[in-house]
């Protein structure tokens, strides 16, 4: 049931400052660019989610020289991070379309910030690890509003621009997060690089308090999934683990076929199970909507090919004498060509171009690029093309992409559309690191041949991603009004 009335709180349990939604000062919400302030400050969020992304694989040596841990165990630092991510953002999704967009986005980025400077003090790998997990709790609930926010703030003829510019501020932190990781690493050390969330988070707390606007269409949620909650976290969890299992965990074969056995079963049960709960996680009537279906493939595509370098570019460089501040400034070339494709992309492509038509040529191009990681000999300048190339497919991609999936889905849904958008981004990411890192494990000829196989991976992804675009809408969805 959707409502435009925004829900008193229950005095009587909660303290209304703390389940209240404040509206902009009246001097923000009445200018014509409201919108462009909202989009601004959602851009805090996303590049802040991806600057930890992408910074964090660089302390993978650092971190196993200090732990004495394997490259398996340490992928954990991230892939804890990234499962607490899938299983926690289409629920944080749904809650945030019946409780408010606003006031979870910033619940988020407090939780978020506070984690981020535990991590930065934890005494062991152990807990690095829960400190993670507890980071990912805050990225939930930023990620799953974030696409909502811009949705439903930019008018409709102007979304694949707001989404644009978003993407650009998710490239931008992925951009500076390799060359900052990387001189945080080779100087001050890997806890700065948790660290330097910190005063973004704090700035960006207050500009969400003064910029964002209120959610206007609410959904009354009658019930919270717990056990479906509980499933998706198996389904997910359970694959993996298998895989990094795989990659080198000390845990037998039998072992591992039982973890994707359990995540077969999961996944097969919450899917069952959100068919006939009274109150779904996921809403399986939008899973059945072609444009969404094939998005989310080919948002999980696009996501696998974007984080599956910066796993395997820093291991085959650093294996070849190559410093950490060296791979981060090769890494570079990824995002800078993301956010090139992703803000000038409107300027540069003819207005005729569908959103479909722009899939089918960023996926098209992406996929050139990963195919020259395989052909290709990996010297730094050959691998600077190679990134580049990727990376302005990838930019030309992902706006169009999460156009047509955020244009198909109602707005008084959008918290759960944005929440399965980042729950398939998610899981784009955590399988581009496990499955990179499975490669290299089971590279018999090094680093070179591990690169090889790895870039079969993200070749698989590519051709993924350009099917997905082809079997998707033939044409543009039409947008339905959005609220101020």
């Amino acid at each position: 049931m959707v409502t435009q009335m925004t829900p008193r709180p229950d005095r009587s349990r909660w303290p209304a400052v703390l389940i209240r939604e404040r509206a902009r000062p009246e001097r923000i919400r009445s200018r014509p660019n409201a919108w462009w302030l909202a989009v601004g400050t959602v851009c805090f969020g996303a590049f802040m989610g991806q600057l930890d992304a992408s910074i964090v694989t660089l302390t993978y040596g650092s971190l196993r020289t200090e732990f004495h841990a394997s490259l398996a165990a340490v992928e954990w630092v991230s892939l804890a991070y990234l499962l607490t991510l899938v299983a926690l953002v289409v629920p944080a999704g749904r809650l945030a379309d019946a409780y408010g967009r606003k006031l979870l986005y910033l619940y988020g980025f407090t939780v978020f910030t506070l984690a981020s400077g535990a991590c930065g003090l934890a005494p062991s790998l152990t807990a690095l690890v829960v400190f993670r997990v507890v980071q990912a709790v805050g990225a939930a609930l930023m990620q799953a509003n974030s696409v909502a926010l811009v949705s439903t703030s930019a008018p409709r003829e102007r979304m694949r621009t707001a989404l644009g510019v978003q993407a650009a501020a998710q490239a931008l932190g992925l951009a500076l997060g390799p060359t900052v990781g990387g001189a945080l690493v080779s100087t001050l050390g890997w806890r700065w690089v948790f660290g330097v969330n910190v005063p973004i988070g704090l700035v960006a707390l207050v500009a969400g308090h003064y910029l964002l606007p209120r959610t206007q269409a609410r959904t009354r949620v009658a019930g919270f999934d717990w056990a479906g909650l509980g499933l998706l976290a198996v389904a997910t969890t359970g694959a993996l683990l298998g895989v990094s299992a795989a990659s080198g965990l000390a845990v037998p074969g039998w072992g591992v076929g039982l973890l994707f056995a359990v995540s077969a079963v999961g996944g097969w049960t919450f899917v069952v199970r959100q068919g006939r709960a009274p109150a779904p996680l996921v809403d399986l009537a939008l899973l059945r909507m072609r444009t969404v279906a094939f998005g989310l493939v080919g948002a999980l595509s696009g996501y696998l090919v974007l984080f599956g370098p910066l796993v395997l570019v820093p291991v085959v460089l650093t294996a070849r004498g190559a410093s950490e501040l060296t791979a981060g400034l090769v890494l570079t070339a990824l995002p800078a060509g993301f956010a090139l494709a992703a803000t000038g992309g409107d300027r540069l492509l003819p207005r005729s171009l569908t959103d479909r038509g722009r899939c089918l040529l960023g996926a098209a191009l992406f996929t050139v690029g990963v195919v020259g990681l395989v052909a290709t000999p990996l010297t730094v300048s050959g691998l600077v093309l190679v990134l580049l190339l990727t990376g302005i497919g990838l930019g030309t991609f992902t706006p169009a992409n999460n156009t047509l999936i955020m244009g198909a889905i109602p707005a008084h849904s959008s918290g759960t559309g944005g929440g399965l958008v980042n729950m398939a981004r998610g899981m784009g990411t955590a399988l581009g690191v496990a499955l990179v890192t499975l490669a290299l494990h089971f590279a018999g000829g090094g680093a070179a041949e591990g690169a090889r196989w790895a870039g079969l991976v993200l070749v698989g992804a590519s051709v993924a991603a350009v099917v997905s675009g082809w079997a998707g809408p033939r044409r543009d969805v039409a947008g339905q009004v959005r609220p101020r």
